[in-house]
């Protein structure tokens, strides 16, 4: 009988354990794409931290780059899938340099790009609004400049590019996207017209302090915030605000809208309703009350007519510089003596009657420069450009009695 083979040596156990951590940095290392890999070192080349700073300390290209701050990666480590570049908290300085577009555009598997607010210059080319995988672009409060690319990723829902520099033309193709829920453009010097047809389902929509011009188009009935204020926006908007029901909040302010203001939107749920500094004209009609606690502001337009008792319900009412004539509602008086209605300022207009007697210290209500002196007890509470007197002249007020 052939003597029993003896067992093939093993290897020293202590020699396997030192060997473990070796081999698992070495994995560690060989786990991100060599392209998401370099992509990532341009990006730290072209940008640094503000004085304040420390979000690239923990850069360190001899470690695993998916636990860098800011970065996220597929669950096998190969691709990078998220780039919050920056620290996000309040009051963080941000960063500076040149925004990296050659670099981003490589990350193809990009889902979420975004940047702190900071001192980054440049421009947002095609390349990088179009990846193919991007859902998530928000670039806010830097320098970036130039027109808006011309192509973005189809799968986009969020898109915030606002407090740049951007100039030119909204791209028509931004507002065709069907996944688009969010588009924030503002504090830009953006120009020209609002493109005609938008077929993004956008709940979020906001335009504001650009150099808009040219009329509305009709938008998704999907909205539940619209800001279009500060730019040079004209015409008519009743058709279509009309077709708005689920509106909460609602800027058109500093622009040259006119016309009536369609009863319809007092019954919305809008929470803010700012139309200040317009042309609108007309009486108001309201089909509803107002929203409780809701501030609304019509100031400085055109409006004539009635003060309507269904803004009685408002929390903050501002009707001041308008043509407003006859009594104000004992509804709204009520309103501000009891301290439901905050804020109620009716200066500058028409009126013959303002019998509103005390209010609470919480309360500030104006009605000077009407066609009748106000009373004792709301004096004081008028602000310091409250009007030009007390009382308009009676020349101005015609036969209106006061």
């Amino acid at each position: 009988m052939a003597p029993a083979r003896a067992p093939p040596p093993r290897r020293p156990l202590l020699a396997t354990l030192l060997l473990l951590p070796l081999l698992a940095a070495a994995a560690a290392e060989a786990t991100l794409h060599p392209v998401d890999y370099l992509a990532l070192q341009q990006v730290r080349r072209a940008l640094s931290d503000l004085p304040g700073s420390r979000f690239f300390s923990s850069w360190d290209f001899t470690a695993d780059p998916c636990a860098f701050a800011g970065i996220s990666c597929t669950p096998d480590g190969a691709r990078v899938v998220s780039l919050a570049l920056g620290d996000p908290r309040a009051g963080a300085p941000g960063l500076s340099g040149a925004f990296p577009p050659a670099a981003l555009s490589k990350l193809s598997s990009l889902t979420s790009l975004s940047l702190v607010p900071g001192h980054v210059t440049g421009s947002l080319p095609s390349t990088v609004a179009a990846l193919p995988s991007l859902r998530f672009l928000a670039l806010a409060g830097n320098q970036l400049s130039g027109d808006l690319p011309s192509a973005f990723s189809p799968g986009l829902r969020t898109v915030d590019l606002s407090k740049n520099a951007f100039t030119g033309r909204i791209p028509p193709s931004l507002l065709q996207l069907r996944g688009l829920r969010t588009l924030v453009l503002s504090h830009n010097a953006l120009s020209g017209e609002i493109p005609r047809s938008v077929r993004a389902p956008l709940v979020h929509l906001d335009l504001r302090s650009n150099r808009l011009s040219g009329g509305v188009p009709p938008l998704p009935g999907t909205l539940v915030y619209l800001s279009l204020a500060g730019n040079r926006l004209s015409g008519q908007v009743g058709g279509v605000l009309r077709r708005l029901p689920r509106l909460a909040f609602l800027d058109l302010g500093r622009n040259w809208f006119s016309g009536e203001v369609p009863g319809e939107v007092f019954a919305f749920r809008i929470g803010y309703l700012q139309l200040r500094k317009n042309a609108f004209s007309g009486e108001l009609r309201p089909s509803g009350h107002v929203q409780p606690g809701a501030t609304v502001d019509l100031s400085h337009n055109a409006l004539s007519g009635r003060v309507p008792a269904e803004l009685a319900t408002a929390g903050a009412v501002y009707l001041n510089g308008n043509r407003f004539s006859g009594e104000v509602p004992g509804e709204v008086a009520a309103a501000a003596e009891a301290g439901r209605m905050r804020v109620l300022f009716l200066q500058d207009n028409f009126l013959t009657g303002i019998a509103v007697g005390g209010v609470p210290a919480s309360a500030a209500v104006c009605a000077h420069w009407n066609c009748v002196a106000p009373p004792p007890a709301v004096v004081a509470a008028c602000p310091a450009k409250g009007g030009r007197g007390r009382r308009r002249p009676q020349e101005q007020c015609g036969g209106r009695r006061g």
